[in-house]
């Protein structure tokens, strides 16, 4: 057990049956009445994610994930199969049990699946991820406003916004907390 007072970011809890990762937190003391704190949770078996409000003396059960390195291999129709680098084990998930994450994967990605005990809860992308940039189009001469960009299509089939200097073939790192352009890869 964990009291509420003592939670960090990236903490996982159990609450009501669910395991929750802490994102956010605040510990709120107001003039009149007991202080309490305020967390924005991400439940790891559905992915939504909720804000809680606990009375600062409450306890909650620490729950113990953990985090297997695998590697994306290939779709077969809505299951998706990664392998431990290890063991060559194959796993299988279904479209439902990534969610979002589904638009970031690209063949040969490092990732890392989530176990609650023998539970398979889902999946842990890198912050960071390179794509080399299929199609975009050409950045017209004198188009050079401040921070424009254009659209580009990546090797998996997401498009995002990039800066008007991005060609066709080129690298780049999207960040898959918000799936938008950090930079050119080195």
């Amino acid at each position: 057990m964990v009291n509420v007072n003592d939670i960090k970011n990236g903490m996982t809890v159990e609450d009501e049956g669910n395991i929750y990762q802490v994102l956010e937190f605040s510990h709120v003391k107001p003039g009149k009445g007991a202080a309490f704190v305020k967390a924005k949770l991400k439940n790891l078996r559905t992915g939504a994610i909720v804000e809680k409000t606990y009375n600062s003396s409450m306890k909650l059960g620490k729950a113990n994930v953990q985090r297997k390195p695998m590697q994306y291999l290939y779709q077969a129709g809505d299951n998706y199969s990664f392998m431990d680098m290890t063991t060559y084990e194959q796993v299988e998930l279904s479209k439902d049990q990534i969610g979002d994450d589904l638009k970031y994967l690209k063949e040969s990605l490092e990732v890392s699946l989530v176990y609650f005990g023998e539970e398979l809860i889902g999946l842990n992308l890198p912050e960071k991820i390179d794509y080399v940039v299929t199609d975009t189009e050409q950045a017209v001469k004198g188009n050079t406003s401040s921070g424009a960009q254009k659209d580009a299509t990546l090797e998996n089939g997401m498009i995002v916004k990039v800066p008007l200097f991005i060609n066709e073939g080129e690298s780049i790192i999207i960040s898959t907390d918000d799936g938008k352009y950090v930079s050119r890869s080195k």
